[in-house]
């Protein structure tokens, strides 16, 4: 007798300096999964044969997926997409990305169907198959690191948006001509709240009173070293300026999250990112202040969770989304 071919798929997180790999099966459980250096100073043309090798060792070398052919590639890009051609319109944290054919490129070099798609948005995919909003039509994912991305799943499908920018939920303007963000926009979000932000509030802040800044300063090893982590061990370690630090951050979450609330009026909101994972206070702090500012009728039936897929979230959602994607094509 013929044995069944199992259904995998295969998600890819590529970032600027880290590539997840994952392969998972029809229930989302990863069956093998791999984490290397992106080296992006070798071009686009080198990280897709990169991404090509790592797949065909995986296959070959995982023994659970061993024989069993993957129905389609996920890739979730930090950068915008077009998500009809696959084409990444522009990475600002790669080299020489701009317009590159990847869906294209690695159909070429693997033989298999491959989705591209911006990593938070399938972060947000992750989540709402898998994680924290499994069976869940209408809600957001906010994941905070050093930018601040979102997703959003509308009447249980994934808002794409005209030119597939929906979810840029980091640069909706908290202050109106507030801090220069990344974006060249001023009073983002993310100007406030993401990971990059809190480093240079804290720096700001520290320069201002060194006497105050001393315990940050120290766990940093000088002013020059200080990041986002940095705070938040210093407010572990119950630190006056980092605990102020760490409060306003959560006042300027809690603003994005009400605009968002009474905007989008989701079921549940999930947050996950590296400042949560290492922040996780941030939470109880945005439940506070969506239920004191937001609009009673939004917020009354609102959940608000901690992310559950961790760093795999985006590998997980893109595996996830290319194989309903080639499901509904076939």
């Amino acid at each position: 007798m013929k044995k069944k071919k199992k259904p995998i798929t295969i998600g890819v997180d590529l970032g600027g300096t880290k590539v997840k790999l994952a392969i998972i099966d029809k229930d989302g459980a990863i069956l093998f999964s791999r984490r290397y250096a992106t080296n992006p100073q070798q071009g686009h043309e080198g990280v897709i044969a990169d991404i090509a090798g790592h797949v065909k060792d995986c296959l070959r070398h995982s023994t659970l997926t061993r024989g069993f052919r993957p129905s389609a590639i996920g890739v979730g890009v930090a950068g915008q997409v077009d998500s009809t051609t696959g084409i990444v319109q522009f990475a600002p944290n790669l080299v020489e990305w701009e317009n590159v054919p990847l869906k294209k490129k690695l159909e070429k070099r693997i033989g298999l169907p491959v989705l591209v798609t911006n990593d938070v948005r399938a972060a947000t995919y992750g989540e709402w198959f898998y994680g924290a909003g499994e069976g869940v039509s209408d809600l957001v994912g906010i994941f905070v690191g050093t930018g601040i991305g979102g997703g959003i799943v509308s009447g249980g499908r994934m808002l794409e948006g005209f030119s597939n920018t929906a979810g840029e939920l980091g640069h909706i303007t908290i202050v109106t001509g507030g801090r220069r963000c990344h974006c060249s926009n001023l009073g983002c979000l993310e100007a406030y709240a993401g990971g990059w932000a809190i480093t240079e509030r804290a720096k700001e802040a520290v320069q201002d009173d060194i006497m105050a800044g001393r315990k940050i300063i120290k766990l940093a090893g000088g002013i020059e070293n200080i990041t986002a982590a940095s705070v938040g061990r210093a407010y572990k370690d119950k630190d006056p300026l980092a605990a102020q630090l760490i409060e306003q951050t959560g006042k300027y979450l809690s603003a994005g999250m009400v605009s968002i609330v009474n905007a989008l009026n989701p079921r549940l909101i999930i947050l996950g990112g590296g400042v949560i994972e290492n922040l996780p206070a941030l939470i109880p702090m945005v439940k506070q202040g969506v239920k004191k500012h937001s609009l009673q009728a939004a917020a009354r039936p609102l959940k608000i969770v901690k992310a559950k897929l961790g760093d795999n979230a985006a590998a997980v959602g893109a595996a996830a989304w290319a194989r309903e994607a080639i499901a509904h094509e076939v």
